[in-house]
């Protein structure tokens, strides 16, 4: 048994993985690119891979099985290749899963790690574009006759027809050149038919409109000849109208029908207006017959107005009544596709249309239409309908802003029954409310509380008129009933709110303004209201909180966003505050308040500069107020442009010669300076100085002179009129804070201020103080007690 059994020589002593990392250098794949013999291989047919299908070994024969009677055996694969680590040869084939991903024998050689290729740099420039060649060439042309046909049509379009058929014929001469390279460098089939469409139809359009016929009608019988061109045939419509326009009625119909014929019936519009044309063509050939039947055809199909009155007019040429009855008939059954309410009101401000709509708007036809309808609604079961509709007509002439027919109308219903009459009187007591007619307002507000004590809206323009008046607790009492009478009239609670915060019950009125934001979510008014109530009760967070709200609502509404800059200034939030003030002034630059503020704060942060565009923009607002252009002066000679700021001095003095201030200025400055005009301007100086003392003399005399409690008064009237002659309103008056502080850099401002007269403060000062901005004009509480307080003029 021993016999068959061999040991292993004992020589054989070798590793069992021994020569897995060693392989043959035909498999190193980094010398590849350096290996000439490789390189000329893969360029040619020799280097292309055979495929290897055909060579597939069956793995049964050739898969033979490791024993320890020899060395160790290859096992080959299913597609021929020897397997990884065998031998074959005599050569090891490599292990490749013991070698890293991006580590190889390059990397030992000193190569950096570079798996994505950076090493090799950029990459290279884009290739520039050949204006040169030929196809770019044909690009730029194209693209040059297409402007010219779009500025062609513009031209056109503003009137210049000369200008408009200079462009299209500049298109065509272009374009017969572009067809022409396209020729030469390309086949025909790559001609661009959609660009000489346009370009020989704008032609043959523009040579219409400028009335050279001839030439219109032979460009349009080149597009109508050409068969390669899809729908030509409908241009043998404008071939008609250019017949038609030279009285060539016959050749119009024959081209208008050959247009018809090559119209397909799904376009059914068009071929209505065609068959028109015709009619009207036949019309003027005094062929009634033929039109009528176009006309008929048309009204049978698609009626509209222009075919029935023009078939009525064919009727009316042939003598047939009967059959003009009818005509008519069909022509006032064609929809005029506007509402019954706005058919008389003018859709646009052309004069020609207002005086036509004036003319048929009282007419006779108009009145009997009015008429009939109205005793039709009283001869029926709806007799109640009448009056509503009366009282509909009088709100159609507030639309049409004829407020005396509606307050006739109005009148007629003063003898009513008393559910009408108090709609009436209702609707009467706003409209004289709105004209600030108290009187009037409060004598039909009294009609219509009368005649229906519970109408709400009656009630409530009641309350408007005793609130008008300035009795706030007797106007609550109305709005009070209004709501408990109606608990959704919205009008009353807001108002009432209004009314509590005039009597000064803030958190009454806040709980009106509270329950009304529950119903009205996102009303602009009721929110600046709670703000409002908070800001009087001193929360200035809570106000902040709601005017938030308020400007998420309106973000444009430049009162509100002043407010807010207020609200922040008083907390001290400057940065808050110059935000929402320069919000303000981007979105309404003319509130002298906003930019008075902006102004003083580029001051206060030394930046005097930027305040310059501020005030000079304050001094074209109000042009006859001198404080602005001094503050300008100022902020140059702050900003060390003195020669600036000498030249509005002077510009200052030129407008404004008796000002005192303005001369004080310009007598330091040419002193400082060294300017001959000094002795000038000081003499001038101590001529109005004296002219003031003298005054203030006089009114010192007449004070000491009188001595009864009247002469007081009018001292005392004559003395503040005279303090306030720079400055005679709060939004006019500079703070005190804008007196002149020294600084290292201005040597006018360290001579002493005892000079300046005490009346005058410079403008130049750190800080302005602001006066409290009004909400904006139609979120003000006095312009919803005008305008919200109101109700709606719809009947109860």
């Amino acid at each position: 048994m021993m016999q068959n059994v061999h040991l292993a020589p004992e020589t054989d002593e070798d590793d069992l993985y021994s020569g897995y990392n060693d392989y043959n250098p035909t498999y190193d794949t980094e010398e590849l690119e350096n290996d000439t013999a490789f390189q000329q291989a893969v360029r040619t047919s020799h280097g292309r891979r055979p495929p290897i299908t055909a060579k597939i070994p069956s793995t049964a024969v050739t898969r033979p099985v490791a024993t320890g009677y020899g060395s160790k055996t290859s096992l080959a694969s299913s597609m021929g290749r020897p397997m990884t680590g065998a031998i074959q040869d005599g050569v090891t084939r490599p292990m490749t899963a013991v070698r890293a991903a991006g580590f190889t024998k390059a990397a030992l050689r000193g190569s950096a790690f570079d798996p994505l290729g950076q090493s090799r740099g950029p990459a290279p420039p884009l290739e520039a574009k050949n204006e040169d060649s030929p196809e770019e060439k044909i690009r730029q042309l194209e693209k040059k006759v297409n402007e010219l046909v779009e500025e062609s049509c513009i031209a056109n379009s503003c009137g210049d027809l000369k200008l408009a058929l200079e462009k299209a014929k500049d298109a065509g001469r272009k374009e017969r050149i572009l067809v022409r390279q396209r020729e030469q460098v390309t086949t025909p089939e790559n001609i661009n038919l959609d660009l000489t469409y346009s370009v020989l139809l704008n032609l043959a359009s523009q040579y219409s409109a400028n009335e050279m016929y001839a030439e219109a009608l032979s460009t349009f019988q080149v597009i109508v000849k050409n068969k390669m061109f899809s729908n030509a045939g409908r241009l043998k419509v404008n071939m008609g109208n250019i017949y038609l326009k030279q009285r060539n009625y016959s050749k119009a119909i024959k081209f208008y029908r050959m247009a018809l014929d090559q119209i397909p019936s799904v376009h059914k519009e068009m071929r209505i207006k065609i068959m028109q044309n015709i009619g009207v063509t036949f019309i003027k050939t005094g062929q009634y017959s033929d039109a009528i039947n176009s006309f008929e055809h048309i009204m049978s199909m698609a009626p509209n107005l222009k075919a029935g009155f023009n078939l009525i007019l064919s009727y009316f040429a042939v003598g047939d009544r009967d059959k003009m009855k009818k005509a008519f008939q069909k022509l006032i059954a064609v929809p005029l596709e506007i509402d019954e309410d706005d058919k008389y009101i003018s859709p646009s401000d052309d004069p020609h249309t207002n005086l036509l709509i004036e003319a048929i708007k009282n007419d006779h036809l108009r009145q009997m239409e009015r008429e009939r309808c109205v005793e039709v609604v009283k001869a029926s079961q709806y007799v109640e309908l009448a009056n509503d509709l009366e009282i509909n007509k009088a709100i159609t002439y507030l639309r049409q802003k004829d407020f005396n027919q509606a307050v006739e109308t109005l009148k007629m219903f003063e003898k009513k029954d008393s559910r009408v009459k108090s709609a009436a009187a209702t609707n009467l007591s706003f409209l004289y409310y709105l004209e600030n007619e108290l009187a009037q307002a409060s004598s039909y507000a009294d009609l219509a509380v009368n005649s229906d004590r519970y109408n709400p809206s009656a009630l409530t323009n009641k309350g408007n008129t005793v609130f008008a008046n300035g009795d706030y607790e007797k106007a609550a009492e109305f709005y009070k009933e209004a709501l408990r009478n109606d608990s959704s009239c919205t009008e009353a609670l807001y108002n009432i709110g209004l009314t509590y915060k005039r009597l000064n019950r803030l958190d009454e009125a806040l709980d009106c303004f509270l329950k009304l934001h529950a119903i009205l979510r996102n009303s602009a008014q009721v929110l600046y209201q709670i703000a409002n109530v908070y800001e009087l009760m001193e929360d200035p967070k809570q106000a902040i909180e709601w005017l938030m709200q308020l400007i998420s609502v309106v973000p444009t509404d430049s009162r509100a966003l002043s407010k807010l800059g207020e609200l922040y200034d008083s907390e001290g939030d400057k940065s808050q505050a110059f935000q929402y003030y320069y919000e303000s002034y981007r979105y309404f630059p003319s509130n002298i308040e906003v930019i008075e503020w902006l102004g003083a704060y580029y001051i206060d942060t030394q930046f005097c500069e930027k305040a310059i565009q501020y005030f000079e923009r304050a001094s074209l607002i109000q042009p006859t107020q001198v404080k602005w252009q001094l503050m300008v002066a100022s902020c140059f000679r702050r900003s060390g442009n003195y020669q600036k700021a000498l030249d509005t001095y002077k510009d200052i003095h030129r407008k404004f010669p008796e000002n005192v201030e303005c001369l004080r200025f310009l007598v330091r400055l040419c002193t400082d300076i060294g300017l001959k005009e000094v002795q000038e301007y000081a003499t001038k100086l101590k001529r109005l100085e004296k002219m003031k003392e003298i005054r203030e003399q006089r009114i010192k005399s007449g004070r000491d002179g009188s001595g009864g409690p009247r002469s007081r008064r009018e001292g005392s009237a004559s003395s503040d009129s005279d303090q306030n002659c720079s400055a005679s309103s709060k939004g006019e008056r500079l703070s005190a804070k804008l007196r002149t502080l020294p600084g290292t850099n201005e040597p006018y401002e360290s001579s002493s201020n005892k000079e300046i007269d005490a009346s005058y403060v410079d403008p130049l000062g750190p800080q302005i103080e602001r006066p409290k901005t009004a909400a904006k004009k139609r979120i003000d509480e006095d312009d919803f007690a005008d305008e919200e307080l109101g109700d709606d003029l719809l009947p109860e």
